[in-house]
């Protein structure tokens, strides 16, 4: 399986921005799908995932709910990441992470050492 994410650029406080992530092969159905991002000089964080199975359920970290929006589309092995509402300290690369392997508990997939598999990150930097 390998990942390409696009959609980064220069955007201003306030903006819009949609990620999107394509996945090779033809399984992506059966893959939990997450974002994660690295703002400089910090570490890697948890951002949203989707899950494979339950309507594709999805959940986001406190500092992106109700702003930012994952979503899937089976038929285009794309998961999606619409950041509404950008500011200043969402400056990050943002990296999509698919989880191929064997399902496992919701609060587990908020660490990157769920996925097993990672994109090249796309920079998104918000200007203020």
């Amino acid at each position: 399986v390998q990942l390409q994410a696009s959609g980064g650029g220069l955007v201003q406080a306030g903006g819009s921005l949609r990620l999107s992530c394509v996945a090779s092969g033809r399984t992506f159905r059966s893959y939990d799908m997450g974002w994660f991002r690295q703002a400089p000089g910090k570490e890697r964080s948890y951002v949203a995932h989707i899950a494979r199975t339950g309507g594709g359920s999805q959940y986001y970290s406190n500092s992106v709910k109700g702003r930012f929006t994952i979503s899937r589309d089976n038929a285009r092995n794309t998961v999606y990441l619409q950041m509404n509402s950008l500011q200043p300290e969402d400056t990050a690369v943002y990296y999509c992470a698919a989880r191929t392997g064997v399902r496992t508990i919701t609060s587990a997939m908020q660490t990157d050492t769920a996925y097993d598999t990672w994109g090249q990150g796309t920079l998104v930097t918000v200007s203020s």
